[in-house]
């Protein structure tokens, strides 16, 4: 396809890519998206009631409880990266300086080697007290149904329950403004299995077309999304064989 030839000529010719990755790609490792049709979720209430900052605050046991059930797939750590995260990995060590923006809270891209990961959506792997910041690993957190700080205080144990290091609905998005520094400084943005729905994340294809005057950005989605008009090369494929068409095309 004549779409990936030109993303490979861009991407062999930039110094700088910026990559912006979402759920498409842990689903390509057999992760399951909790948003799919026909997910694992059976529950009546909308997973995105129980991950929300209000109801953590309102019940934080019962957050834990749905926490962990919810994202249990992810928690297992039985996944491994796939041939997206180690296309963008491989870039990395061939000297490009890439950077990854991510919707996922999975650790893959670090896993697969990426060294500049930005998690806007947080991470699964630790949770902090909300009292006295102490972070927590996920064998910590996964050690009791509720998680609760052990730290020592002239009072006794802390025992706070602990704060999940991922973004939750109604919580702002983390570095967004370090976010556009990345894709101010990009010679290509890539956009690579995200329906692009979540805001404000999905304004970046705007923002990267407004302030490039060359602008070098392309999107790879297993379906169309509402802003594919927005993108200069769009490729409709699944996450594994858009990366294996797009290596024919390298040397």
């Amino acid at each position: 396809m004549k779409e990936y030839k030109v993303l490979a000529d861009w991407i062999a010719s930039a110094r700088n890519i910026a990559f912006f990755t979402g759920a498409g790609m842990s689903t390509a490792s057999g992760i399951p998206d909790f948003r799919s049709a026909g997910g694992f979720w059976t529950d009546p209430i909308r997973p995105e009631v129980y991950m929300s900052r209000s109801f953590y605050n309102l019940h934080p046991k019962i957050f834990w409880e749905k926490y962990k059930e919810i994202f249990q797939v992810k928690l297992l750590e039985q996944y491994d990266p796939n041939p997206g995260h180690l296309f963008i990995a491989d870039l990395e060590k061939q000297g490009k300086h890439v950077t990854v923006l991510t919707q996922n809270i999975d650790g893959l891209h670090q896993k697969a080697g990426s060294t500049n990961v930005v998690e806007l959506h947080g991470t699964l792997k630790t949770a902090t007290c909300p009292k006295c910041r102490t972070i927590y690993d996920l064998s910590y957190v996964m050690a009791e149904l509720v998680p609760r700080c052990n730290q020592q205080t002239i009072h006794g144990t802390c025992q706070f329950i602990l704060n999940p290091d991922v973004v939750l609905y109604e919580d702002p998005v983390q570095a967004f403004s370090k976010t556009e520094e990345i894709l101010r400084a990009a010679d290509v943005f890539i956009v690579m299995g995200t329906s692009l729905q979540v805001s404000p994340v999905n304004t970046l294809p705007e923002y990267y077309a407004h302030i490039k005057k060359e602008c070098k950005m392309a999107l790879i989605n297993r379906e169309r999304t509402v802003k594919d008009d927005v993108f200069p090369v769009v490729c409709h494929d699944e996450i594994v064989s858009a990366v294996t068409a797009l290596k024919t095309y390298f040397h």
